[in-house]
């Protein structure tokens, strides 16, 4: 964060100093109390009921309220400033520091891939710039204020994830990052707790659309049809298509599996490219199309960004590839669990493991509210498409997506536990040399994680 005098934030709030010195200067931000973890943070409250000698050790601590002070508030290194309201007040901070800066932002939103598309461009950029952004996937609206805050007169580029659990949430996002460039990576079905609908989860997703100001950059994914389904007809921006078929404005070919990840070329503007992305399957290549889009579009020469992609790191948990029990093959896929990652997952296993015996071990999906059977049928079904020589399913819900698979017409082996306590012993004595196991669920199943590092070969 760049330092602003207390003197300055009283003028821009239109506040009043109560106590304390206009000469402080303010380093840090918070409108929760969890927040606050360093000296010199302004803080936004609507109440005077705070737990004082907790704080304390943060002072000097700058306060920010529409309440009046009483007699039980430390004077001592407290710097009050009172406002007409305190909500209008906080709005006001965000959009000045936003202000402070004419730099590119990019703010990322999908059902898949967010968390890799953003390491992707940061990797890209911070070859000739200096990139603030979010930190792994910690995406929550909690930390938009943070994150905003990341942003100093160092900072060239900022490239932040914008989730969606609810309706109005990548709007949120918007009122904070006022992004240039946005990027919707795919979009399945997720959060459907609380967005009810898939129709509600699109346009949530769509929401990206107004967080641009209806200008800027939007990059779509040409052939993901429910991105399709965005409602662009107030958007005065450029559009900037990514994937395989022909009206793309960067198009992938020839993409082939190669070593630890994939090679394709790519054509932009008459040209062709080869590039080489690590990781597996066709779903990082469009990963890697849209992170290509966004950093052309900050200034990064596209043979530069081929180079930078090359030493990318594939992200822990996205389809790692370990030894395993029995010399078997693992692909670790634990990081999150939805039909579109499904889909992905399983389209690598069959490509990796084409002449090896194939096992897929999967958990349930979270966040489905209401959806949850509906969509571990449709899981189901894209089990039943993609086939795999052994299925194993972990808890109740997973379970629904064996017995669609089975309905559907999926012919193979299937075996469904409760637990994950039984898989590992049925593992042992069906898996060999010849074998490679996927095993996918979501970042919050504990069980399915402990599995997935046991099942890996001790060296």
């Amino acid at each position: 964060m760049n330092p602003i005098s207390v003197r300055q934030i009283k003028n821009i709030l239109n506040g009043k100093l109560l106590q304390g010195s206009e000469d402080e200067f303010v380093h840090y931000g918070a409108y929760r109390l969890k927040q606050i973890k360093q000296r010199n943070t302004i803080f936004f409250s609507k109440t005077m009921i705070l737990d004082w000698e907790r704080l304390k050790e943060f002072f000097p601590l700058i306060l920010v309220t529409d309440q009046k002070l009483n007699q039980n508030v430390p004077l001592d290194n407290l710097i009050v400033i009172k406002v007409k309201d305190t909500d209008e007040a906080y709005w006001k901070f965000v959009n000045y520091y936003r202000s402070l800066f004419q730099i590119p932002i990019i703010a990322i939103t999908g059902t898949s891939g967010k968390t890799t598309t953003k390491e992707m461009i940061s990797h890209i950029l911070s070859g000739e710039k200096t990139v603030t952004s979010t930190n792994s996937s910690n995406n929550s609206r909690t930390a938009h204020l943070q994150y905003l805050l990341s942003i100093d007169n160092n900072t060239e580029a900022a490239v932040f994830e914008t989730a969606v659990g609810a309706p109005g949430d990548v709007l949120k996002a918007g009122e904070y990052y006022k992004p240039t460039i946005g990027i919707i990576t795919n979009i399945g079905a997720h959060h459907l707790n609380y967005c009810k609908t898939l129709e509600a989860y699109i346009s949530a997703k769509g929401e990206m659309v107004s967080a641009l100001n209806n200008s800027g950059v939007l990059i779509l994914n040409s052939e993901d049809k429910n991105s399709k389904k965005i409602d662009l007809t107030n958007f005065k921006g450029r559009v900037v298509k990514v994937g395989i078929d022909s009206s793309c404005h960067y198009k992938a070919s020839d993409i082939e599996y190669y070593k630890d990840g994939m090679q394709f070329n790519l054509h932009f503007n008459h040209k062709t490219y080869p590039f080489y992305v690590p990781g597996f399957g066709e779903h990082q290549v469009y990963n890697a199309l849209a992170a290509i889009a966004a950093a052309h579009e900050v200034g990064i020469n596209i043979s530069e960004a081929a180079n930078r992609l090359k030493t990318f790191q594939n992200l822990n948990k996205h389809l790692q590839v370990y030894d395993g029990i029995n010399g078997s093959i693992i692909l670790d896929d634990t990081w999150s669990m939805t039909t579109t990652s499904l889909e992905a997952a399983l389209n690598v296993l069959n490509e990796v493991g084409k002449s090896k015996k194939k096992v897929a071990i999967l958990g349930t999906m979270t966040d489905l509210g209401s959806w949850g059977y509906v969509i571990h049928e449709q899981a189901g079904e894209i089990i039943c498409q993609l086939g795999v020589d052994i299925l194993i399913t972990i808890g109740l819900h997973a379970k629904i997506m064996a017995d669609h698979a089975v309905k559907s017409g999926f012919k193979s082996q299937v075996y469904t536990f409760n637990n994950s306590i039984l898989v590992f012993d049925l593992l042992k004595k069906i898996v060999d040399e010849n074998t490679i196991v996927l095993i996918k669920g979501d970042m919050y199943s504990k069980p399915i994680i402990d599995l997935a590092i046991k099942l890996r070969k001790k060296h």
